[in-house]
């Protein structure tokens, strides 16, 4: 039977407390213990069932990673206050002083960051690479590699990563492979293809509804375990917890993911092929022109789509701004940063979520200054949608530079 990532989130089943059909929210910060005995043990780890400090976990967070972990496939799950909570304890559990990371070139601009600017301070090193490049990848691990990172779908430019072949790259040079799955949930499962650790910004497509920032690590429970440690664990001693009331705002949200991204994969291939049928450059996985889409094909579980997320490159920063301005006038969407929302939300991700990447860098991976990323909405009426974007990129001009 192949691996329905939905049904394994329909199977969990919580009770209430009182027999609610939601879990019972624990709305503390501590928990009390019968006996000393059992606090010294749960200091230990050897005390199943028992909760120590909200900072190590609460039930509310093991229900939202136990359903996460479902999803994704993994053993468990660790859920963080943010994405960027819980990529850098993952990078810094698996990486000490004088390691090295090789990592996709095209990645979020806070992870870029960190392993740009933050990591060196602590003496690990990063070589950004083409992840589309098998052969430029494997000649960038050397001895003191011990992580490949990638995202499933890239942020901003849409690449797809062969999650088997890197996995194999991995493999044969003993290294982590590391997955940022958020641009991709329930369309990808990145384990099912060889990755070793799945990480979400629970903050977009998850969550769905632009009010929670959360993220999640999921991976087999020895690695958790090693996050959570009370004596060298990255995830217990950096503090990125989730306060419970998210985590169950978060749960309830998770159990409409699949309905919502097939929404949202629908909507966003037909106004990707509208654009591109204009002759606007339009990078979207379900376009057979992108150059990855066989690629997505071999990793997709079908029902889900190719994801929400599209880009269009209108020829400059300007054309882009007036572009993304009437469209928020018109109540096509929001100009905002991150994604997943009922409402399609655009930026330019070069002056925004991309910032953190130098000019020059941005140049030699094609973030171009005319590009527009969209995190395309639940319209019901697409048609509409299109229409009405096509009756603004004729106002600003767009259409006149496309080819």
């Amino acid at each position: 039977m192949s691996f329905k990532p939905a049904n394994e989130i329909q199977d969990l089943q919580y009770f209430g407390e009182f027999g609610g059909v939601n879990p019972s929210i624990s709305d503390s910060s501590t928990y009390t213990f019968l006996s000393a005995k059992t606090m010294f043990d749960t200091f230990e780890g050897n005390a199943d069932g028992c909760y120590l400090y909200s900072r190590h976990s609460t039930p509310s967070n093991l229900y939202l990673g136990e359903a996460l972990a479902a999803m994704e496939g993994t053993e468990t799950a660790n859920v963080a206050a943010s994405g960027m909570g819980a990529i850098t304890p993952t990078l810094l559990q698996l990486c000490q002083n004088d390691d090295h990371i090789v990592s996709s070139r095209t990645i979020y601009g806070g992870t870029y960051a960190f392993l740009k600017n933050f990591a060196p301070r602590l003496g690990i090193t990063t070589s950004f690479v083409d992840i589309t490049n098998l052969g430029v990848i494997e000649a960038a691990i050397t001895a003191n590699t011990k992580v490949l990172y990638c995202e499933s779908v890239s942020n901003p430019l849409l690449e797809i990563a062969d999650i088997a072949a890197l996995s194999k790259i991995a493999k044969k040079h003993n290294l982590k492979l590391v997955v940022d799955n958020t641009f991709s949930p329930l369309s990808i499962s990145p384990i099912k293809h060889g990755a070793d650790v799945v990480i979400h910004s629970l903050t977009k497509f998850i969550n769905g509804s632009s009010d929670t920032v959360g993220g999640v690590v999921c991976g087999t429970q020895e690695f958790i375990n090693e996050l959570r440690n009370v004596n060298d664990g990255a995830s217990m001693l950096l503090g990125p917890t989730m306060d419970s009331l998210r985590a169950a705002s978060v749960l309830k949200n998770l159990r409409t993911l699949h309905i919502r991204m097939q929404q949202h994969s629908h909507n966003a291939l037909y106004l990707a092929q509208e654009f591109e049928a204009l002759g606007l450059r339009t990078v979207y996985p379900g376009l057979t022109s992108h150059p990855s889409h066989e690629v997505f094909k071999s990793l997709m579980n079908d029902k889900y789509g190719f994801g929400g997320m599209l880009t269009i490159d209108v020829g400059s920063l300007d054309k882009a701004n007036a572009l993304m301005e009437l469209m928020q006038e018109r109540n096509l969407g929001y100009l905002a940063v991150s994604l997943g929302f009922y409402k399609t939300l655009f930026s330019a991700p070069g002056t925004s979520t991309s910032s953190e990447i130098p000019e020059d860098e941005q140049a030699a991976m094609g973030l171009t200054d005319g590009l527009i990323r969209f995190s395309i909405g639940l319209d019901a009426d697409i048609e509409r949608t299109f229409e009405m974007m096509r009756d603004c990129m004729e106002e600003v001009g767009v259409l006149e530079m496309a080819v």
